[in-house]
């Protein structure tokens, strides 16, 4: 099995390669590797068990705000995931801590800091500025609803959110119509929500803030 990894997920290959000149300069024992969308951000997780830690940019394609945390950690709730944004709002870093982030790293910050922070994650700790926001008891209860759902489900959520009918989802991620159907189901009732758009709405909170 190859050595140990970290990945970095970002679409913007500028910044990739900045944050790996970091990560080969104060981590040279891993290896890295990259990812430019949510899409193949899950096909290197499971094509890679290797990987130890993940650097997430929040706005990749194929992400909604907080999804792709939320996915990462939803499918591999062992791996430690640190997001790096241009965003350092209060309550943006508050919103990734409450959805399970072990880090926050704003790209401003110097690659001290950031080889500071990633060390520390790695070391089995956490790494966050100093955050003025409130704890919000509503992220808190929708972390919650959505970390019953499975990792199928909820890709058919942001299928759902997308405002895909059944037929399409079941087109577009392989699956049966009729499993969608009973994903559909099993999603509404773990998120208590009593439509589709109830359930879509609820994903859209998620991208509540902007410049992510």
């Amino acid at each position: 099995m190859p050595g140990p990894a970290l990945l970095v997920a970002d679409d913007h290959p500028l910044f990739r390669a900045a944050v790996l000149h970091v990560l080969h300069e104060r981590l040279p024992q891993f290896r890295t590797l990259e990812a430019a969308s949510a899409a193949t951000l899950g096909a290197a997780l499971q094509e890679h068990p290797e990987v130890e830690l993940v650097l997430l940019d929040l706005s990749m394609p194929g992400a909604r705000g907080f999804s792709a945390l939320l996915h990462v950690r939803g499918e591999f709730p062992g791996l430690p995931v640190v997001v790096i944004s241009s965003n350092d709002d209060p309550r943006v870093i508050r919103r990734a801590q409450q959805f399970g982030a072990a880090g926050f790293i704003p790209k401003s910050a110097p690659a001290e800091a950031m080889g500071d922070a990633i060390g520390k994650v790695l070391e089995g700790g956490s790494w966050f500025p100093p955050m003025a926001a409130e704890r919000s008891e509503a992220d808190a209860e929708l972390a919650s609803r959505l970390a019953q759902l499975t990792p199928q489900q909820f890709r058919v959520l942001l299928c759902l959110a997308d405002g895909l009918l059944n037929k399409q989802i079941a087109a577009q991620l392989g699956l049966a119509e009729n499993t969608v159907k009973v994903h559909v189901t099993a999603i509404l009732k773990k998120l208590a929500c009593y439509s589709r758009t109830q359930a879509a709405v609820l994903v859209k909170s998620l991208e509540a803030d902007n410049g992510l």
